[in-house]
């Protein structure tokens, strides 16, 4: 039974999920083993409680997690709790660095761990304030998707050309301009107790993620140096219960941090993750020290499932399938993944015809947040914040399951590799039409 009395509390816990040894890093197309763990993966959580509800936030450091190991982690949540279970918002970073949650060995630690850091954010309440703001960074987050005159450039695995290429070589000449924005603002929310000691923050930042790793290393990226560095900054490394920070990923499917326009420096392993996560986290300090706290907020949570068409092969698609499998492994290739994504289109063609996905609004006082399982475009977060009915707004991405890329219509007029069938799977206007029931959502929270 939650209480009625109007106290703001807020909890938060940090729990070790790295993976075994042995485990396949994915974060691309060849998965290899890790070898060795760079920096400790983490489930984090942060809990706020009004007196009459009670929202969780969990942010795992993977690639991304499906929606069954976060509905096995709700159940454990759900006996051992009495955090209604529909107001958890769990999402992962999508560093690629880290492994999925797929095998018997590994599943079952995410499972645990996601649930003992709600647990223990729980057990954490105390009395608290809470504020947010935000501050734009636009040095770190580039468009991927370029315009080229190199027609080489544009080939795509199913025998013809695009009119954009994902991450075209840096300072090439054949350059024109990225097909479309960023976002370069940094949200943030911050807790604090009564008397001013460091609770918890959560950052959201709109970059996919930094990379520059030892092939075979575990690592958090950017999200997890920033996590503990913005606990430096602020000061909060002797708090106890411990400080916990928290950066979420954004609506980064079609942005990451190189500028194509130059030819490219190189770093050693780490050096450029370092860079990216102490210039946010210091950019969030900066506008953190500005910000107005309140001792007691609204809070909110809608859901909701919707249902999306999954892409159908159609006959000249059907057509190159057959073709590619059917080429001896020797012969030669119009694109280096034509066969890769020959299996990935005959997996959608024996596969169901839609597929249901989960929606998530929360609102914190003049705050609303979006959660939407696919690699978001960044077009369509910045339409979210700019049609919001709240102050302020963001979405977190790959939240409450894993899905592909979230392109939006005119992206897909373009082509590119977020646009292939098989690395986009739902229909083309989903992103309009998750957009639409977000702003619907947010509307129910007022």
């Amino acid at each position: 039974m939650m209480k009625s009395v109007e106290m703001f509390r807020a909890g938060a816990a940090q729990v070790d999920i790295s993976p075994p040894l042995g485990e396949l890093v994915i974060g691309g197309f060849d998965p290899f083993p890790a070898t060795a763990v760079h920096d400790k993966l983490h489930a984090r959580c942060l809990v706020l409680d009004n007196g009459q509800t009670q929202i969780a936030f969990v942010i795992c450091d993977n690639l991304g997690i499906q929606r069954e190991v976060y509905q096995q982690a709700r159940q454990i949540i759900s006996i051992e709790t009495e955090l209604d279970t529909d107001h958890i918002l769990m999402a992962a970073t999508h560093t690629h660095s880290g492994t999925r949650a797929h095998t018997d060995k590994y599943r079952p630690r995410v499972v645990r761990g996601i649930a003992d850091a709600v647990h223990r954010a729980i057990d954490n309440l105390e009395p608290a304030r809470i504020g947010w703001g935000g501050i734009d960074e636009p040095s770190e987050v580039f468009n991927r998707r370029w315009f080229v005159t190199d027609p080489d450039l544009l080939r795509n695995p199913f025998g013809g050309t695009d009119r954009v290429r994902m991450n075209p070589p840096r300072g090439h000449s054949a350059l024109v301009e990225p097909a479309g924005p960023t976002d370069p603002e940094i949200s943030f929310l911050s807790l604090q107790a009564t008397d001013g000691r460091p609770i918890a923050l959560l950052a959201n930042y709109s970059l996919h993620y930094v990379g520059g790793v030892n092939q075979g290393d575990i690592s958090a990226d950017y999200f997890g140096l920033f996590s503990q560095r913005i606990g430096e900054l602020l000061e909060a490394e002797s708090s106890q219960p411990p400080f916990v920070g928290m950066l979420s990923n954004g609506t980064s499917g079609n942005i990451n941090n190189i500028n194509f326009r130059q030819s490219g420096e190189r770093y050693q392993p780490y050096e450029k993750m370092k860079q990216v996560a102490e210039l946010v986290a210091t950019r969030v300090k900066e506008a953190h020290d500005q910000i107005t706290y309140h001792d007691w907020v609204q809070l909110g949570v809608v859901n909701r499932e919707l249902k999306l068409k999954l892409r159908q092969p159609d006959e000249q698609i059907q057509q190159y399938i057959a073709e590619i499998q059917s080429k001896p492994e020797e012969a030669s290739y119009y694109h280096h993944y034509e066969r890769h994504y020959a299996d990935r289109v005959r997996q959608l063609l024996e596969g169901p015809d839609e597929v249901t996905i989960p929606l998530q609004t929360i609102r914190i006082g003049e705050l609303s947040i979006a959660a939407i399982p696919f690699e978001v475009f960044v077009e369509t977060g910045l339409d979210i914040k700019d049609q919001t009915p709240f102050a302020d707004a963001f979405t977190i991405e790959l939240a409450n399951d894993q899905q592909r890329y979230l392109p939006t219509p005119e992206q897909h007029q373009l082509g590119g590799y977020e646009t292939w069938m098989g690395t986009c799977n739902v229909q083309p206007d989903a992103s309009e039409r998750i957009k639409q029931a977000i702003l619907e959502m947010m509307n129910q929270l007022l």
